[in-house]
């Protein structure tokens, strides 16, 4: 098996939802699920924000950060921050929102950095802050909740994670 990659930054111009700016390293120790989005796209809106914020609804904070990441690569115009926040506001998206920063050809930094192939795509980052899962479109909420939960069980080397062999640990033989 291949040796897992650390996930790379995100460049982000603007946050919406959080007091400050988040980095993917002040996150580890949690899994991360990131939803890139447009907030002009269809499956977006009907799909992977709608599963975004069931994630939030069923995890532990502690256990799973939900991030969504506003990465426009088209109609940009339209799509403006001060849009967003009004889009935010009126679907009631509470968690963590990055506006992924613009470059002069029009793949957003992030984007790029990922290999995004459009949106919606969800990113899972594992508690070490590598890159376990890219999908580009919809995927099944059991699918998705029981990668999440593999993630949230394994056990991390992060500092602020559980170590093995303590209460609250969990092996293929259960959990402590």
């Amino acid at each position: 098996m291949p040796a897992l990659k650390a996930a790379p930054p995100w460049r982000t111009i603007q946050w919406f939802n959080t007091p400050t700016p988040l980095a993917l390293a002040d996150l580890r120790g949690r899994v991360v699920t990131v939803c890139a989005f447009q907030m002009l796209c269809p499956g977006c809106v009907s799909h992977g924000l709608p599963q975004a914020k069931r994630v939030a609804e069923t995890f532990r904070p502690e256990d799973v950060a939900v991030i969504g990441l506003h990465t426009v690569f088209e109609h940009h115009d339209a799509m403006s921050p001060k849009a967003l926040e009004a889009f935010l506001h009126e679907y009631q998206i509470a968690f963590p929102v990055g506006v992924d920063e613009p470059d002069g050809d029009g793949l957003p930094h992030t984007m790029r950095a990922y290999a995004m192939q459009g949106t919606p795509t969800t990113l899972l980052i594992d508690r070490d802050g590598r890159l376990r899962r890219h999908a580009f479109g919809h995927l099944p909420d059991l699918q998705l909740g029981a990668e999440i939960m593999a993630l949230v069980g394994e056990t991390a080397t992060a500092p602020n994670a559980t170590p093995a062999g303590t209460a609250g640990a969990c092996t293929p033989a259960g959990c402590a």
